[in-house]
């Protein structure tokens, strides 16, 4: 599968072709945190996007390498939300037409988002590989280019210009933990620290509520599994049967992968809103949650990566009432 993976050389090409759009996000240190674990903990806050994720870096790569053939055309998607509100961001930018297809899980607040930009929103089934069936559904009836939200070459060099800052804000790092999902953000930015320095640890983490990467690698091949209500929803979604660089790509890269509970997650959330004031989403605490944990023992110089902040307010407000 060596000949799957993303030369670090499309990370250097992604950041000169986004650079007019993405801005470097902050790596600040926490101290709460480093106080909790007694080792140096810096987060990476990509929360700070316009669209509040990550995904815009990889949704810009993507789209912007496009030819104006393709632009004039269109594009779609299928997202949990993140990554097609950054689909949608870049081609109200570009005035690309662009129609996201989502599950019925998508919360509110991040079908509205999309709708406020322009996008088309089809609604279809209960999830994200029913939304991709109607995204291949579009491309051959109306020749539409798909953007993958993580296995794409473009998408996965995207995200890994967050490597590239890391390296840059923080080059005493020894480890990144990082949400995994599709593996389009652990594969990035994998891909950047491991070709600095391959002694670098990488370490994935995800709910326990539909890890499918996680099961994917146990099993040594792509699987389903059926998706469940998680504080984490924006790591909902399979990595497809056929995948074809994540999979390999977060195979090469992680070192650990780790499931979180939710009742761990929600500690994260808490923990970033009393003590950085900071509102962000499930997939985003998970790393924090990780940290808190007794049983986990980080390296001397960690880098959390803070993913976005698109939660919805009902369900910050109910974690906050339960306390």
């Amino acid at each position: 599968m060596e000949d799957r993976l993303v030369p670090f050389r499309d990370v250097w090409k992604a950041k000169k072709r986004i650079k007019s759009i993405i801005e470097t996000t902050p790596l600040v240190y926490s101290e709460h945190l480093s106080a909790c674990t007694g080792v140096k903990v810096f987060l990476k806050l990509e929360q700070n996007h316009p669209t509040g994720a990550f995904k815009l870096r990889g949704a810009a790569n993507k789209i912007l390498s496009l030819s104006e053939e393709e632009k004039n055309t269109g594009v779609t998607t299928f997202s949990t939300g993140n990554h097609g509100i950054a689909v949608a961001y870049i081609a109200k930018e570009l005035g690309i037409p662009c129609t996201v297809c989502i599950s019925n899980r998508v919360p509110g607040v991040k079908v509205n988002r999309l709708k406020k930009l322009g996008a088309t929103v089809e609604t279809v089934g209960k999830s994200q590989d029913d939304a991709e069936t109607r995204c291949i559904q579009l491309e051959k009836e109306e020749g539409m280019t798909v953007i993958k939200p993580f296995d794409d070459k473009d998408i996965i060099a995207g995200q890994g210009t967050i490597g590239l800052e890391i390296m840059e804000q923080c080059p005493e790092v020894e480890e990144v933990i990082i949400p995994l999902s599709g593996g389009g953000l652990l594969s990035g930015v994998g891909l950047s620290m491991k070709s600095v320095d391959p002694s670098i640890q990488i370490t994935g983490v995800t709910m326990e509520k539909g890890a499918v990467m996680q099961e994917s690698l146990r099993k040594g091949h792509p699987v389903s599994l059926e998706e469940e209500d998680t504080l984490a929803d924006s790591l909902l979604g399979g990595i497809g049967t056929g995948n074809l660089f994540t999979f390999p790509m977060t195979k090469k890269y992680m070192n650990k992968g780790v499931l979180v509970s939710e009742a761990q997650i929600r500690e994260g959330l808490l923990f970033l809103l009393e003590h950085h004031k900071m509102v962000v989403e499930g997939a985003a605490a998970t790393g924090v949650g990780l940290l808190l944990s007794e049983d986990y023992q980080p390296e001397s110089h960690v880098v959390l990566v803070v993913s976005g902040n698109n939660i919805d307010h009902e369900t910050m407000t109910g974690l906050i009432t339960r306390v």
